[in-house]
């Protein structure tokens, strides 16, 4: 039986794409779900995953040429006689090929999410010699966003641990080993110093293959027009390929002097050095600080502020709260009331839900509400999809959900990826006034603050009454002061007369 591997959906907008690799030869034997090729568009990298086990048979579409969305890019021969894939030789010791056969289970590094390539073991859960069930969690992934763990996939022993913690693996790299079955002797805890020599030697050469990529046709036309080195550009596609928007990025930046040495940290006395604790940045946190800085560098970021009477909505979330919880089996919260407000403002000024692409303002006719949400790795920017189309308690739903899921270290990548806007709650932590930075490419992020009690004039008469600072960082390239007021005053005018939600005003 022939299947056909076609163009997979690219995106909104997208069009067509560049084939850019081909993982695989016609005639070479392929697994279900094994990666096949890489497609290139104008703003990401798209892997196509063999659809069924068989055999490659033609390449309609080889590398260089673009395709349509559902273009035929290849075929596949199915059937009982086709073989899997054998696994890299380079990632497996030949001392190890009788074990496998022998009823040796490999552990595999699991996806790990769109562009996302390497990931740092964080925990082993187990240790070598130990039993193990299949289901239970072996290890803990690590990579730039999320954390990822990884089960059993059979019941056995754990033979051997070949990524230990601190070790950084690539996408599909062996993890350990498991004897399967009930009878799976239990083996000494001590490895053998030459297959871990072996181990070492191929995950090096691993890294120099890895290096050793071909960048993206698009990139390599664009550097040789403008006469670019390819050395001077750092690739963001997979292995380090080099791919057009990294090129246009590289051309937009400006020339820098190399940066200054960092100064050497002041000496410590000894009675405190040896009461100091240094622990190595997660890559999560090293992520987290390198994107706030970029923020800062590319965007002209300015903030404004406002200030808003929470009584109406207290009140209104006051009288329903019950109802609505016994109704929809969610707590009814602030957050939604935000997200309504933060929706309706975004769709009368446009300018803060969109962004800049190179030349061109990019309005969005959506909203993907991104709700930062601080975890014990880091913050982290779950997004909210279609939040405009959403009622009170379906945002409440998703915003629990993600907020539950941010904080087990159980989001993927996908679903933190493509927010248009971003509501970040300082004031759970107590704060009561700070200026957001954005959340790029986004161009507006709205900074919610502790709800506190001041005196204010209402009717002439000076009154005790709930209230909030409410910030709004945008980015000055793209929105103006008139519009960033505009959008919180409207957001403003929503809470502090919550009936104007409901009746679209």
């Amino acid at each position: 039986m022939t299947i056909e591997v076609r163009v997979p959906t690219l995106g909104e907008s997208v069009t067509e794409a560049t084939v850019a690799t081909w993982f695989k030869k016609p005639g070479e034997a392929v697994a279900a779900d094994e990666m096949l090729c890489e497609l290139e568009t104008d703003k990401v990298t798209v892997e196509v995953p063999a659809p069924a086990a068989g055999v490659l048979g033609e390449i309609v579409a080889a590398e260089g040429e673009t395709v349509g969305v559902d273009a035929l890019l290849a075929t596949i021969s199915e059937g009982e006689a086709a073989v899997a894939a054998p696994a890299p030789k380079a990632a497996r010791p030949a001392a190890e090929a009788p074990a496998a056969a022998g009823g040796a289970v490999d552990v595999m590094v699991p996806t790990l999410g769109e562009s996302v390539t390497e990931a740092t073991v964080s925990t082993w859960f187990k240790k070598v010699g130990d039993a193990v069930n299949q289901d239970e969690m072996l290890c803990e992934l690590e990579t730039d966003k999320v954390s990822v763990e990884v089960p059993s996939p059979v019941a056995g022993v754990l033979t051997e641990i070949l990524a230990p913690e601190g070790a950084t693996v690539e996408a599909s790299a062996r993890l350990a080993v498991i004897a399967a079955g009930e009878g799976a002797a239990v083996v000494a805890a001590t490895a053998d110093a030459g297959l871990a020599s072996v181990a070492q030697e191929a995950a090096t050469a691993g890294q120099a293959v890895a290096r050793d990529v071909a960048d993206a046709p698009s990139a390599r036309k664009l550097m040789a027009e403008k006469g670019i080195d390819p050395a001077q550009v750092q690739g963001s596609g997979r292995d380090g390929r080099v791919m057009k928007e990294d090129v246009l990025n590289a051309l937009a930046a400006p020339a820098q002097k190399p940066a200054a040495p960092a100064a050497p940290r002041a000496p410590v006395p000894a009675e405190d050095a040896s009461r100091e604790e240094r622990i190595k940045m997660t890559r999560l946190r090293q992520t987290i600080a390198r994107r706030l800085k970029d923020a800062q560098n590319t965007a002209a970021i300015l903030t404004t502020y406002n200030e808003v009477d929470m009584t109406e909505v207290m009140a209104l979330r006051s009288r329903y709260k019950d109802e609505f919880e016994k109704r929809h089996g969610v707590r009814l919260g602030f957050m939604s009331f935000f997200t309504k407000a933060c929706c309706a403002a975004l769709m009368d000024v446009p300018e803060v839900n969109a962004e800049i692409d190179g030349d061109e303002i990019v309005y969005k006719n959506f909203v993907h509400m991104g709700i930062a949400t601080g975890t014990p790795q880091g913050l982290v920017v779950p997004v909210i999809r279609d939040a405009d189309s959403m009622s009170f308690a379906e945002i409440e739903a998703a915003i629990a959900e993600k907020g539950r899921r941010a904080r087990d270290g159980k989001l993927s990548m996908a679903e933190m990826q493509g927010g248009t806007f971003t509501i970040s709650n300082g004031g759970v932590y107590g704060s009561l006034m700070s200026s957001p930075i954005l959340n790029p490419p986004q161009s507006g992020i709205l900074g919610m603050h502790k709800i506190q009690q001041r005196p204010m004039v209402v009717n002439g008469q000076i009154v005790a009454r709930p209230m909030m600072y409410l910030a709004l960082s945008y980015d000055h390239r793209i929105v103006d002061g008139k519009g960033a007021v505009t959008f919180l005053v409207k957001v403003k005018e929503a809470l502090e007369d919550p009936a104007r939600m409901l009746m679209d005003l």
